[in-house]
């Protein structure tokens, strides 16, 4: 049965810390705990009182005064390692976590995960072939010596940067390392612990060569892990989940966030907030729980770039410079058509075509491979269309010989749909608000991707609301904006009511959309 030994890098608050030791230890594990020198006494104080009677706590040696990006990192984690190693020879496992780190699975669940697959939980891609790192330094972070931490020695840091780029003093990998990049935080078997720290020991090179680059808490494990145990005994996904911004900052979870976590396939969650009192209460309760089932669904990150990636309200299609003086047209009309159920907005759009003969496009600002005419290839990309979204419709107009036009639109275009009805043209707006059965949200969340294909109904269940709830703030959205020109129809609604609304959307006599409203099927769902 495996046994773990949590390597635990913490830097304050000694509540939390005893609270999250007293868990982990409560399901018969072990903590190894490294306080940051830059630590008040108190804390230290704290620590050292709090947990002096439990057999399954042994301090780090030595405390290091630990700075992002830094070796210091490394030594902490290398420090509180070798006493974990030493202090629990029982130990099968070694799991490095921080103070922000809960655990979102229980004891018995990860045991048995550690007990079923015998390989070492670690991200270890390769350095310079992935494009694990987005932004920034990529070569720089090994070839150049860096001395100088750089948030707080910024200066000096870039200084002696530009000097030895200057000077051409660039330095060589060791020769036998392939180097590797991934997350911090690992799980790693006894006798790959046993390695790498017999390896550091008799290879000071190696040392010397990483204690100088850049964020080597990112490279060091993850490259030694590689060079000294089979690939097929790795398992290269991180067993902490955590995600990033679009600014690179660290997600930080709250309360609400627990289905979330409980259905990713992780062991633990980074960052939880020090003010989620409930979820950490929570996730502290779990570990020891035993007979707990999970569902795994592994929506968290794709979920989170759906509710992230609906765009900065009032910023995402304000007019570029270029396009601040362009119009439609004064004469010119534009009718749009807002529906979710993009199969219903696209089923009305053909019954309005084929009634009045009016020029219809569907979701051309929402589906890349929407049908339109070649222009010149600003019809060619998404991002083409919405960058000159102006200059495409007037050649439609153009194409079509017309000046009036309808276009279907997703309603979380709102702020394009703004845009629109801010132009010198005259635009009307019929909002199609449909039912959405939790069989048809389930369709969509697979369409989007933030389901798998066989996610489990419990899953799904915590996932829905979500879903539902993003929908019914569009909705509000483009109800609050108040537009002139905009009508709504309902599904339910009397055909007399829709034929009405059809006629003064279309701007055409009553009688011409009676046999639009009066077609079966117009609200058929497709699931």
């Amino acid at each position: 049965m495996a046994r773990i030994a949590y390597i635990l890098l913490c830097h304050d608050d000694a509540d939390a810390v005893l609270a999250q030791v007293g868990s982990l230890t409560s399901a018969g594990d072990a903590v190894a705990v490294h306080l940051d020198a830059r630590a008040s006494r108190a804390t230290w104080n704290a620590l050292r009182e709090g947990l002096a009677a439990n057999p399954d706590v042994v301090f780090a040696p030595r405390r290091t005064r630990c700075g992002w990006g830094e070796w210091s990192l490394v030594r902490a984690t290398l420090d509180t390692l070798q006493a974990a190693r030493g202090t629990f020879p029982d130990a099968t496992h070694f799991y490095l976590i921080s103070a922000d780190c809960m655990p979102i699975k229980s004891a018995d669940h990860i045991h048995a995960q550690l007990d079923a697959q015998d390989v070492d939980r670690i991200e270890s891609v390769d350095f310079f072939a992935s494009n694990w790192i987005r932004t920034g330094w990529t070569e720089e972070r090994l070839i150049y010596r860096h001395w100088f931490n750089e948030r707080t020695q910024p200066r000096r840091f870039y200084a002696m940067y530009e000097l030895q780029r200057r000077l051409g003093l660039t330095r060589s990998i060791p020769d036998d390392l392939r180097v590797m990049i991934g997350s911090q935080w690992w799980c790693l078997r006894r006798a790959t612990v046993d390695a790498v720290l017999d390896f550091l020991a008799g290879r000071p090179d190696v040392v010397s060569f990483f204690r100088t680059t850049w964020i080597p808490d990112e490279t060091l494990f993850q490259t030694l892990v590689r060079h000294l145990v089979p690939e097929a005994q790795i398992d290269g996904r991180p067993p902490t989940f955590l995600m990033f911004t679009d600014y690179g900052m660290p997600v930080v979870f709250h309360d609400d966030h627990l289905d979330m976590l409980l259905g990713q396939r992780e062991f633990f969650a980074r960052k939880i907030s020090r003010d989620a009192r409930a979820l950490r209460e929570r996730l502290r309760a779990l570990y020891p729980e035993t007979g707990v089932a999970f569902a795994i669904s592994n929506e968290g990150r794709a979920l989170h770039g759906f509710l992230t990636g609906q765009g900065r309200i009032g910023q995402r299609f304000a007019p570029r410079f270029w396009e601040r003086e362009a119009t439609l047209g004064p004469d010119r009309e534009l009718m749009i058509l807002v529906c979710k159920k993009r199969d219903i907005g696209k089923r009305l759009a053909g019954r309005i075509r084929d009634a009045t003969g009016l020029a219809c496009h569907d979701y051309l600002f929402d589906e890349d491979d929407c049908p339109l005419p070649a222009l010149g290839g600003v019809e060619t990309t998404l991002a083409k269309r919405h960058r000159h979204r102006r200059a495409l419709l007037r050649m439609l107009y153009e194409h079509h010989g017309t000046d009036r036009l309808l276009i279907c639109i997703d309603p979380q275009g709102h702020a394009l749909i703004a845009d629109f009805v801010r132009d010198l043209n005259s635009t009307r707006i019929l909002e199609v608000q449909c039912d959405h059965s939790d069989a048809w949200l389930a369709g969509h969340a697979r369409r989007l991707g933030l389901a798998a294909p066989d996610a489990p109904d419990e899953s799904l269940s915590r996932l829905l609301p979500s879903l539902r709830n993003a929908i019914m703030h569009e909705r509000d959205l483009i109800r609050s904006a108040r537009h002139v020109g905009h009508a709504r129809i309902r599904e339910g609604d009397a055909p007399e009511a829709i034929a009405a609304a059809l006629a003064g959307f279309l701007g055409v006599d009553p009688g011409a959309t009676d046999r639009i409203a009066t077609q079966d099927g117009l609200f058929a769902e497709k699931e």
